[in-house]
């Protein structure tokens, strides 16, 4: 991979794990649901009036506004008000163990011993942050895990469905969403339009910020790069997410590095590039 589309795939890794800063920002300033809300309005507003679809993908579509829309974000947004930020990315990378065992259960793939050995990395990296005092409450920690198995269901979905380009993907979820998300903040968050006008810089950032760089901005150009490189060159990358995510929060939250985080943190990311990299033996 050139020098250029290396920085380029860096750059967007360093958007995603900012996310996770922002996401918990913004929940600080404002609802989650609320927040979440907005983000499926700015992002419909921007991508559904430049694209269409067509009948075939139309119940695929309504399908991941439940899974992907419904439940892996405001599950994210939920979990992440109360977890530190690194240990939050962590668990949401979680979805990569999760998809891999629901591929072998529903799509018959074969298990390999060496995603066995993935496997058993990452779930023993969750029990070794469970050790520790980084890992939130049970409430939050069964949240983001949540969103992880939801984000893996959202994928197998998508593995099924008709081909349905990135962005018309992630406009037409976030609409369809919104009336799910907008009926949870009426139901369980209060005073909405209070939380409006008292919103500072942190909730309405978050909102144009996980909106447009991170679901417009970082999902648009990391489609450029698997459209150019090999997907065994491009994914890897995503293994650095939550190590970018743990040293923002670090400098920027003054999270603290404990040993299990640490430990925990690369036996997670080590199960993940088990699972991910395939370690074949060139000519032979």
């Amino acid at each position: 991979m050139p020098l250029r589309d290396l920085l380029l795939g860096l750059f967007i890794i360093a958007i995603w794990a900012l996310n996770i800063i922002v996401i918990k920002l913004g929940v600080a300033d404002m609802p989650p649901l609320l927040l979440m809300t907005l983000r499926f309005m700015l992002v419909a507003a921007l991508i559904v009036p430049f694209t269409r679809i067509d009948r075939k993908q139309l119940p695929w579509l309504l399908l991941l506004s439940v899974t992907f829309g419904g439940l892996h974000f405001p599950l994210l947004f939920l979990g992440l008000g109360e977890a530190e930020a690194g240990t939050g990315a962590l668990l949401v990378q979680m979805g990569t163990p999760f998809a891999t065992l629901l591929a072998a259960a529903f799509l018959k793939e074969r298990l390999s011993p060496r995603r066995w050995l993935g496997l058993a990395l990452s779930f023993g990296g969750v029990v070794v942050l469970a050790g520790g005092p980084s890992l939130p409450s049970l409430l939050p920690t069964a949240l983001l895990l949540a969103s992880a198995f939801f984000w893996a269901v959202s994928n197998l979905i998508i593995k099924a469905a008709p081909d349905i380009p990135p962005l018309t993907l992630a406009g037409w979820i976030a609409l369809f969403a919104i009336p799910q998300v907008g009926l949870g903040t009426w139901w369980f968050e209060d005073a909405q339009w209070l939380a409006l006008s008292r919103a500072g810089w942190a909730g309405w950032g978050a909102v144009f910020y996980t909106a447009v760089m991170s679901s417009i901005v970082a999902y648009g150009l990391w489609y450029r790069l698997l459209q150019k490189h090999p997907v065994s060159r491009v994914v890897p990358l995503s293994l650095l997410m939550p190590v970018f995510a743990v040293l923002l929060g670090m400098w920027l939250l003054g999270d603290p590095l404990g040993v299990n985080k640490l430990v925990g943190g690369l036996m997670v990311v080590s199960g993940l590039a088990v699972i991910n990299i395939s370690f074949k033996r060139k000519g032979a």
